[in-house]
């Protein structure tokens, strides 16, 4: 992977001062290669993560075609790059390497804007059109790849991440009180197309846009529809069985060396059968990556979330495929000071521990691969999350994963909720999702309601994971791939009938039932369990003394946002039950997000407005 960043403003007289500035922030995404495109309305910011074709898959890169002059920067990867690469062949065009940059860049110099219907991958890019002095740039279907924007003064600014923005920017990073509401309210998590920094934006998933002299337009080329399934379910789970298989095989193309993430659960267990089978017929090994926290079987505690360890599902996997397999250990004070290497990592205060954790653990996959898969939102498309299943708080109103807005917004100073109603502010957005979920006439109550679910995690829940993948991997270099994301699976899924996603009362009973001869019985069938997180005692005392001594400070910036006598309620609380957000986040890592909006606040100087 990579990053990018630009500048343009098609009246000219940019003088890319801030180029390196903006290259030097985003360059842990891109460690490989860099370079700059510079013309009087247009710069072009790369930094490059090389994964296919090194040596030609430089960017920018450009090309010329029917007169015009095209420049790209690129961030992704293709997966159906050498049927887009024959199609263009076909129509004339010539290629000098094989990296799925060029085919890009081709497919919009020959298709222009409807480049995106061809693409399966996941991406975000621009491209200059140096005649027209206009940018196109688009996202991927579902958004595994970000890229946020501003407007400012005339010009726009692009980037992968927001510091590509603060960076090129003019001004002091702001906070309004719509922000304030996202970080205490809607956090971990952001509103779609939001990136709560004030005036600062995120193009949303499956669209794209132009940047001119005339200003801004945006384009959304894909959501999710409701159509009617005529398979059986045996049809219905061949279907399965092909999507899933076929989007693991072609994202196992890499010039570098390749492994996947390992938990013992259900859908990185898939993955990694797979990814076996194919490395085996090449007279290749598979690199498995598993974490685990010190003394964490000493101190697990099943819950109805997390009823068992992963410890001992990982050890037969390892067995079954005959894999590489490394086993990464993280200590709690580790854990405790990464969470704030995370926030930065992010931008944003994030999903504490279970970020931090995957930051180092990405870090120490780097030290052995550049690219691994992983099992990301199988829950979300399949419906595995307990929020689909009991009923209890399926039909509750609200988002299933946060049913704490009182809680939350007991936090929050007054001159705030005083201006934005907290439940209202929540609601709304529940109420717009819901609504904008497509539905075919005359469904039964819980097949409407389950494509209710579907949407609201597609476009919430799932979209804050992502982030998370994305960031805390590309923090130290590292491509993560996320098999399940491919569109096509969630296209199909989405029609399927729940009945046959609840396949023996199963979750993700489809999906286990098509890829049943993949995995061992007792993997196979065996009850989902989220992201491992540290349960030692340990943890939530390290957090605590730390939001011990912030109660102390009151010169310190979350007491602008935030009622301190709230906070401190947290020192002596027990371990709440009630989440702050999905089950991983219950009273250790509320403190812990505190304290990271604390540091987001004081690291990045930004002002209250």
């Amino acid at each position: 992977m990579c990053a990018i960043a630009g500048e343009i403003r098609p009246s000219g007289g940019i003088s890319g001062d801030r180029a390196r500035d903006v290259q030097a922030v985003l360059k842990r995404r891109g460690p490989d290669q860099n370079g700059i495109y510079l013309s009087d309305s247009a710069v072009m910011v790369h930094t490059r993560l090389c994964v296919v074709d090194v040596e030609n898959g430089r960017q920018p890169m450009s090309c010329e075609y029917g007169g015009k002059r095209y420049i790209i920067v690129y961030n992704g990867e293709l997966y159906n790059t050498a049927e887009v690469r024959d199609e263009l062949i076909a129509r004339g065009c010539e290629f000098r390497g094989h990296s799925d940059t060029e085919v890009v860049l081709n497919a919009f110099a020959v298709f222009g804007s409807e480049c995106v219907y061809k693409f399966n991958g996941i991406f975000a890019f621009a491209i200059w059109d140096e005649k027209k002095r206009r940018l196109f740039f688009a996202r991927d279907r579902i958004g595994v790849k970000p890229f946020f924007y501003t407007v400012e003064n005339g010009r726009f600014l692009f980037a992968s991440e927001i510091k590509g923005i603060l960076a090129a920017s003019e001004k002091q990073p702001e906070l309004d009180a719509r922000g304030v509401m996202e970080i205490m309210l809607i956090g971990p998590g952001r509103t779609p197309g939001y990136g709560v920094f004030k005036g600062v934006e995120e193009l949303k998933p499956a669209c794209c846009g132009f940047f001119d002299e005339n200003g801004l337009r945006l384009h959304e080329y894909w959501r999710l529809e409701d159509r009617e399934h005529t398979e059986s379910f045996e049809e219905t789970a061949e279907h399965v069985r092909f999507l899933v298989t076929d989007s693991i095989r072609r994202q196992l193309v890499s010039d570098v060396p390749l492994g996947t993430f390992l938990s013992g659960g259900l859908d990185s267990s898939l993955i990694s059968s797979v990814a076996s089978r194919v490395m085996k017929e090449e007279g290749k090994t598979l690199k498995t990556f598993t974490v685990n926290y010190r003394d964490n079987d000493r101190y697990f505690k099943a819950t109805k979330f997390q009823p068992g360890s992963d410890s001992q599902f990982v050890g037969k996997m390892v067995d079954y495929l005959g894999c590489e397999s490394h086993m990464i250990e993280i200590d709690t004070p580790e854990l405790v000071s990464a969470l704030f290497e995370a926030v930065k990592a992010r931008d944003l205060p994030g999903m504490a521990d279970v970020d931090s954790s995957l930051l180092l653990f990405c870090r120490e996959i780097k030290k052995h691969v550049t690219v691994a898969l992983s099992g990301e939102c199988a829950d979300e498309i399949f419906g595995g999350y307990p929020w689909y299943r009991d009923p209890t708080i399926r039909e509750k109103d609200g988002f299933p994963w946060a049913q704490s807005t009182a809680y939350r917004g007991s936090f929050i100073r007054r001159e705030f909720t005083s201006q934005i109603d907290p439940q209202e502010y929540v609601q709304q957005k529940y109420n717009a999702t819901v609504q904008s979920t497509s539905k075919l006439k005359d469904l039964s109550p819980l097949e409407s309601r389950m494509k209710e679910m579907v949407n609201l995690n597609h476009h919430w829940f799932m979209q804050t994971l992502l982030d998370r993948k994305d960031r805390m991997s590309m923090y130290s270099g590292l491509e993560v791939r996320v098999p399940f994301c491919d569109w096509r699976i969630a296209e199909y899924l989405y029609s399927v009938p729940w009945e046959y996603k609840d396949y023996r009362s199963y979750e993700k009973g489809l999906l286990r039932e098509a890829m049943k001869d993949y995995l061992p019985e007792e993997i196979l069938w065996r009850k989902k369990s989220p992201y491992p997180k540290t349960h030692h005692p340990a943890y939530l005392a390290a957090v605590t003394r730390l939001l011990d001594e912030l109660v102390w400070d009151s010169s310190a910036p979350i007491w602008q946002i935030v009622r301190r006598d709230k906070a401190a309620g947290l020192i002596n609380a027990p371990n709440n039950p009630q989440p702050w957000y999905g089950q991983l986040m219950t009273t250790p890592q509320t403190i812990a997000y505190l304290l990271q909006v604390n540091y987001w606040l004081q690291q990045y100087n930004i002002r209250l407005v």
